[in-house]
C-alpha cells in the first residue's frame, strides 16, 4: 500500500507540474501521456516495502533545481521532463520566469547575460524581433500570450436568482401558489388556475425583464473594462519603433519605457538611464527601486516607471508573470455604488416605507371589512357569513387580500430608481466612449454634471500637440531657413550632439532609398529631431557611434529640462549638454556662441537681449527651448560625482533657441465658451512661460484681450506657491492662467478651490499629475499623451486629448442627473396616484380597484420600460446653459414637485370618480368599470411619460423623433395594453371595451398634456419647499 501511495504521489506530482507548465495546445499533450505511461512502466511489478526519504527533483527547467523531500521506495526512478521548444533550444519558460522572480544576477550571467538570453530567444537587443505573423505565432505557442485568465462573469441565471431573492417577489409567489391551489380546488384545473397562474406569469415577466436589463448592463461594463486594460506600448521590431497593444507583446520583444509607463511584462533591462521603478503594487514598499545593468536589471510586470527611461527584453508574458497570477484572481467590480445611487437607494427605502404603511392599512381594513361581513360577492351576498362560510373560501379570500396588499407594496417600492441609474450610466458610458471619453469610475459620470471649475492643461488639450520648429536662433542671431549653411561646423556639431544624444526619441530610416525618416517620442522630441535631421543634416546613428553616454538627467515636469554627460570615443573628452525651458537654461550660461562659432561672454545687455527673444517667441504662442553645452574640465573629470552622478549645471555656453509652434485645436474656443456659459470656470495650468500661456489663453477664449494682468487673472506657479494661505484663498477664484507651474502648484490650486466649495475637474497627463487627479472631484487623464500612472489615478480618460471632449463629458454628466430627475418625477406620480386610489377605495368600498396582475403590469411599465424610455435621452443645448447642480441640492426640486403633484392629483380625481360614479355615468357594469379604471390609469402613465421628457420646457415633443427607443417603448406599451384588455380577459381580469370606451380612456389620459403645459406656466421659488419646514434631512435624502 505504501508503495502504491508513493507511486501515485510521484506521478500526480509530475502530471500536476506539467499541466501547470505546458502550454495548452494539442501538440504538447503527449508530455502528460508520456509521463503517466513512463511512471506506470517504471514501477510495474515493484513490490519493495523498504521506504527511505530521498530527494526528488521537482519539475524545473532552470539551471538550479528546487528539490523537495518525498518518502518513496528506494527503487525510485526520478524523471525530469524538460519542455523545450524546438526553435528556442537551451531556454524554456520556467527558467525565464524563475530568473526574473528570483532576481538572480548569477543565473543571468550563466545564460550569457542579456545578450545571451536575447540570442536564445532569437531576438536582438537593439533591433528586437522580426515581428512577422509566423514569428509572433511561434512565440505565442512556445511562451504564451500576454493575456490573463479572468474570473468568469456573472451569468444570466445569477441575475434571475438575485431577482427571486427580493422579499416582495417571494411573498407574491407564495400568494400566487396558494391562490392557484385554492382556485383549482374550488373551480377545477380548467377555470381555477387563472388567478394564481396570472400572478405567476406577471411576476415571472417582471423578473425576466429586470434580469435581462441588469445582465445587459453588466456585460456593457465588462466590455468597457476590457477596453480600459488595452494599453498601447512602444516596441522595437526589425529595428523600428512602433506602437502595439499590450496584448500583442510576445517573449523576445524589446519594449521602450519612459516615466509613467506601466511595465507591460516581466523582462530584463537592455539599456537605460536614471531608471527607477515603483514596485509598491507588487511589494507594498513605497521606495522607488533603481534598475541598472549591474546589480538589478530585472523588471516586473505591473510596476510603474517613476523616473528615467530605458529598454527592456521581454522574458515572460501573461500568466507566466507574477502580475498575471495576481490579475487572474481579481475580478472587476461593476457593482460600484455611486453617490447618486446611494441617495436613490435611501429615497427608494423612504418611499417603500410609506408604501408598506399604506399596504398594511389596506390589509387591516380589508380583513376587518371581510370578517365583519361588510364585503359582498358579485351576486350581492355576504362573502363572510360566520360558520356558514367554508374554510377554503375564507383562506382563498384572505390570500386574495394579502396578494392585493403585497402588490401595493410592489408598486409602491420604486425598484426602477436604481435600475434607471444603472441604465442611464451604462447608456451615457457607451455614448461617451463614442464621444472620445472612457469612464473608469461610474461616480464621475454624475459628479461631472456638478462641476463648477475645470483646471486644464495647455499642451495637447487646448492645442493640437503637433509641434514644428518655426524659429531658430544661434546665440542671439536669428537664423532663417535658407541660412542654415552659414552656421559654423563646430556649432552644428554641438547642436547634433545636444539633439541626438539628449533625447528619449528615435529616428528610423529603412534601407529602401525611397523611404522617408520616421520619428518617435513625445511631440516636442519628434519636432526637434525632425528639424535637426531634415534642416541641420544630423546623422543620429553617427553621433551615437562617436560618443558614449555616461549619465542622463531625464526630463520631468518639475525640472523642465533634461541633461546628458557624454564621452568622445576619439579623444576621451567629456561634454555636458542641457536642453529645456529657455529662461532656465539661459540662467545656467555665462557665455554664448555666435554663428561663426566664437564664444562670447553673456553680459547683462546680452541677457536682456536673450530675454527679449524668449518673450517675443512666447508672445507668438511659440514654446521656446534652449540648448547649452560645456566641455568638462580635467578637474571636473576627476570629480567622481560629475563623472557618474549629476550633470553639472553652471558655467555653460548657450548654443541657441528654437521656437515650436503648437496650434490651438479647432473648436476649442467654442468649447471653452460653452463651459463658461454653463457657469463653469476654466483655468489653464501650464508649464510654459507666462507670455506663451497668456497668448494661448487669449486665443482659446480663457483670457479676454482687454483683461488686465494686474487684476490677478495670470500668475506664475512660484508666486502662487509662496502666497500666504489667506492670500491664496482670496486670489484663487480670480486666477484664470497659471504659468510655469509644477504638479505641486496644480495640487495646491485644486485643494484651495475645493475648500472654497467648488466641484473641481482636473486634466492631467504626467506621472506627477497623479496627486492632483486623485484630489480633484473628477480626474480627467489624457488617452494619447497620458502616462499609465495618470490614467490609473483618473476617473475618466479623454481618448483624443481634446478639450472639446471635456466639454462633452460635462454635457453627459448633466444629462445623467437630468434623466434621473425625469424618471423620479414620472415614478413618483405613479406611486402617489396608485397608493391614494388603492387606500381610499379600500377604506370606503372595501376592495381595491386594481388587481394584483394589473398592478404588476403597471409596475413593469413604470419601472423597467419607463426607465428605458427616460434614461436614454441625449443631452440638449438647454442643459449646458443652466448653472451647475450643487453637490447637496435636493434630488426632487420644486419644479418636480409642481409637475408630479399636478399630474397625480388629476389622475386621483379621474380614477376615484370612475371608481364611485363610473357605472352610473357611463352605464356599464362593475367589471367594465374596473377595466375602464385600469385602462385609464395605464394610459395616463403613457401620456405622462411625454410630460416627463422635459421638466421645465412646455414643448415636450421637441427632438422626440431623434429618440427612437422612446417611441418604440411607447408603441410596445400601447400594443401590450390593447392585448391585456382585449385578449387576456381572464389573465388580466378585464372586459373588452368598445371604441367609445377606448375613446373615453384616451381622452382622460390625453388631458394630462394640456395640464402639464398649464402647470409649467406657474413659477416656483428656487429655495426647496421643505427647507421652510426644516425637514431637509428627511426630504433631501442626501
Amino acid at each position: 500500500m505504501m508503495f502504491e501511495a508513493n507511486l501515485h504521489y510521484l506521478c500526480m506530482n509530475i502530471g500536476t507540474d506539467l499541466s501547470a507548465e505546458v502550454v495548452s495546445s494539442n501538440k504538447k499533450r503527449w508530455h502528460l501521456a508520456f509521463a503517466t505511461i513512463y511512471c506506470s512502466g517504471a514501477f510495474k511489478n515493484k513490490a519493495s516495502t523498504k521506504v527511505t526519504p530521498v530527494l526528488v527533483s521537482s519539475y524545473n527547467h532552470g539551471a538550479a533545481y528546487n528539490p523537495r523531500k518525498v518518502r518513496v521506495s528506494t527503487d525510485t526512478i526520478a524523471i525530469d521532463v524538460v519542455q523545450e521548444h524546438p526553435l528556442f533550444s537551451g531556454i524554456d519558460q520556467s527558467s525565464l520566469a524563475k530568473l526574473v522572480k528570483d532576481k538572480s544576477v548569477d543565473k543571468l550571467a550563466n545564460l550569457g547575460g542579456v545578450q545571451g538570453v536575447a540570442a536564445s530567444l532569437k531576438s536582438h537587443v537593439t533591433n528586437g524581433i522580426s515581428g512577422d505573423p509566423e514569428d509572433v505565432a511561434r512565440r505565442h505557442e512556445a511562451f504564451g500570450s500576454n493575456t490573463y485568465r479572468t474570473p468568469p462573469t456573472k451569468s444570466f441565471f445569477i441575475f434571475v436568482w438575485e431577482s427571486f431573492k427580493d422579499p416582495t417577489i417571494i411573498i407574491l409567489l407564495l400568494c400566487a401558489a396558494l391562490s392557484l391551489g385554492f382556485g383549482i380546488k374550488e373551480h377545477g384545473p380548467k377555470e381555477g388556475w387563472y388567478d394564481g397562474g396570472s400572478i405567476f406569469v406577471a411576476v415571472f415577466l417582471v423578473i425576466a425583464v429586470s434580469s435581462i436589463s441588469n445582465y445587459r448592463q453588466n456585460r456593457q461594463f465588462d466590455k468597457l473594462s476590457k477596453v480600459s486594460k488595452n494599453i498601447p506600448v512602444e516596441a522595437v521590431r526589425m529595428g523600428r519603433r512602433q506602437q502595439i497593444s499590450i496584448f500583442e507583446i510576445v517573449v523576445g520583444d524589446v519594449i521602450c519605457l519612459k516615466i509613467g509607463d506601466q511595465v507591460p511584462a516581466d523582462g530584463i533591462l537592455v539599456e537605460g538611464h536614471s531608471l527607477q521603478v515603483d514596485e509598491s503594487s507588487m511589494t507594498g514598499e513605497s521606495d522607488h527601486v533603481e534598475i541598472n545593468l549591474g546589480q538589478n536589471p530585472f523588471l516586473i510586470s505591473g510596476t510603474k516607471v517613476a523616473d528615467g527611461y530605458g529598454m527592456m527584453l521581454v522574458t515572460s508574458v501573461g500568466m507566466n508573470t507574477t502580475w498575471g497570477e495576481m490579475m487572474s484572481e481579481i475580478s472587476s467590480d461593476s457593482s460600484e455604488q455611486t453617490p447618486l445611487q446611494q441617495r436613490l437607494n435611501k429615497l427608494t427605502s423612504s418611499i417603500g416605507k410609506v408604501g408598506l404603511l399604506v399596504a398594511f392599512l389596506v390589509l387591516v381594513v380589508l380583513l376587518v371589512r371581510y370578517f365583519t361581513g361588510t364585503t359582498k360577492d358579485e351576486k350581492g351576498n355576504k362573502e363572510f357569513n360566520g360558520s356558514k362560510t367554508s374554510s377554503d373560501d375564507v383562506i382563498n379570500a384572505v390570500v386574495g387580500i394579502v396578494a392585493a396588499a403585497v402588490t401595493i407594496v410592489v408598486v409602491a417600492i420604486p425598484e426602477g430608481l436604481p435600475l434607471a441609474v444603472t441604465l442611464t450610466l451604462a447608456y451615457s458610458m457607451k455614448r461617451m466612449m463614442a464621444d472620445q471619453a472612457m469612464v473608469r469610475k461610474l461616480s464621475a459620470c454624475e459628479t461631472m454634471g456638478s462641476a463648477t471649475t475645470i483646471c486644464t492643461d495647455k499642451t495637447g488639450t487646448l492645442t493640437l500637440n503637433k509641434m514644428t520648429v518655426t524659429k531658430f536662433f544661434v546665440g542671439k542671431e536669428h537664423i532663417k531657413a535658407e541660412s542654415n549653411t552659414s552656421i559654423s561646423a563646430k556649432v552644428l556639431e554641438l547642436f547634433h550632439q545636444g539633439v541626438g544624444l539628449n533625447t528619449t526619441g528615435s529616428v528610423f530610416k529603412s534601407t529602401d532609398s525611397c523611404s522617408s525618416f520616421e520619428f518617435s517620442g513625445s511631440p516636442t522630441e519628434k519636432a526637434i529631431l525632425s528639424w535637426a535631421v531634415l534642416k541641420l543634416n544630423m546623422d543620429m546613428d553617427q553621433v551615437k557611434r562617436n560618443f558614449d553616454i555616461l549619465h542622463v538627467e531625464a526630463f520631468n515636469s518639475e525640472k523642465k529640462k533634461s541633461g546628458v554627460l557624454i564621452k568622445n570615443i576619439t579623444d576621451g573628452t567629456i561634454h555636458a549638454h542641457w536642453k529645456g525651458a529657455a529662461e532656465m537654461i539661459s540662467r545656467m550660461c555665462s557665455h554664448y556662441y555666435d554663428r561663426e562659432g566664437n564664444i562670447k561672454p553673456l553680459e547683462e545687455s546680452a541677457k536682456v537681449e536673450c530675454d527679449r527673444i524668449i518673450e517675443g517667441m512666447a508672445a507668438s504662442s511659440l514654446r521656446c527651448i534652449a540648448f547649452a553645452h560645456k566641455q568638462v574640465t580635467k578637474a571636473e573629470q576627476e570629480d567622481h560625482e560629475h563623472m557618474h552622478g549629476n550633470v553639472p549645471e553652471n558655467s555653460f555656453i548657450l548654443l541657441g533657441f528654437v521656437g515650436l509652434k503648437d496650434p490651438c485645436r479647432p473648436g476649442v474656443k467654442k468649447a471653452v465658451e460653452d463651459c463658461q456659459n454653463a457657469g463653469v470656470n476654466i483655468k489653464m495650468i501650464t508649464g510654459d512661460n507666462v507670455f506663451t500661456a497668456k497668448a494661448i489663453a487669449t486665443e482659446c477664449g480663457i483670457l479676454h484681450p482687454n483683461l488686465e494682468v494686474d487684476e490677478g487673472a495670470v500668475i506664475e506657479g512660484e508666486e502662487f506657491r509662496n502666497l500666504t494661505d489667506e492670500a491664496r484663498m482670496e486670489r484663487v477664484e480670480k486666477i484664470r492662467v497659471m504659468a510655469r507651474s509644477s504638479p505641486f502648484d496644480k495640487l495646491l490650486m485644486v485643494q484651495c478651490l475645493r475648500k472654497k466649495g467648488h466641484v473641481v475637474a482636473v486634466t492631467g497627463d504626467g506621472t506627477n499629475d497623479a496627486p492632483a487627479l486623485k484630489e480633484a472631484d473628477i480626474g480627467l487623464s489624457m488617452g494619447i499623451q497620458g502616462t499609465e500612472v495618470a490614467k490609473e489615478s483618473s476617473d475618466i480618460v479623454i481618448l483624443d486629448d481634446n478639450f472639446s471632449s471635456v466639454a462633452t463629458v460635462l454635457k453627459w454628466g448633466r444629462c445623467v442627473y437630468n434623466n434621473i430627475q425625469k424618471f423620479i418625477q414620472f415614478q413618483l406620480t405613479v406611486n402617489v396616484a396608485a397608493l391614494v386610489i388603492n387606500f381610499v377605495a379600500a377604506v370606503s368600498a372595501g376592495e381595491v380597484p386594481l388587481t394584483a396582475v394589473q398592478l404588476l403590469w403597471v409596475n413593469l411599465i413604470m419601472d423597467t420600460l419607463g426607465a428605458l424610455a427616460l434614461a436614454t435621452e441625449k443631452p440638449t443645448e438647454e442643459l449646458i446653459k443652466k448653472k451647475p447642480v450643487g453637490r447637496t441640492a435636493p434630488l426632487i426640486t420644486n419644479v418636480m414637485w409642481r409637475n408630479l403633484m399636478a399630474q397625480a392629483l388629476y389622475q386621483i380625481a379621474v380614477l376615484l370618480t370612475l371608481q364611485f360614479k363610473g357605472e352610473s355615468i357611463f352605464d356599464v357594469n362593475k367589471k367594465v368599470n374596473d377595466t375602464l379604471i385600469f385602462n385609464t390609469f395605464v394610459l395616463c402613465q403613457v401620456f405622462n411619460e411625454f410630460n416627463a421628457r422635459n421638466l421645465e420646457k412646455k414643448n415636450v415633443f421637441e427632438g422626440i423623433h431623434k429618440n427612437k427607443l422612446f417611441m418604440a417603448i411607447i408603441g410596445i406599451t400601447l400594443v401590450l395594453q390593447v392585448v391585456m384588455v382585449e385578449f387576456l380577459k381572464k389573465f388580466a381580469n378585464t372586459e373588452r371595451l368598445n371604441w367609445g370606451q377606448w375613446g373615453i380612456c384616451i381622452g382622460f389620459a390625453a388631458a394630462s398634456w394640456p395640464i402639464g403645459w398649464l402647470v409649467k406656466c406657474i413659477t416656483v421659488p428656487e429655495r426647496p419647499i421643505f427647507s421652510y419646514l426644516k425637514l431637509n434631512k428627511r426630504c433631501y435624502i442626501e
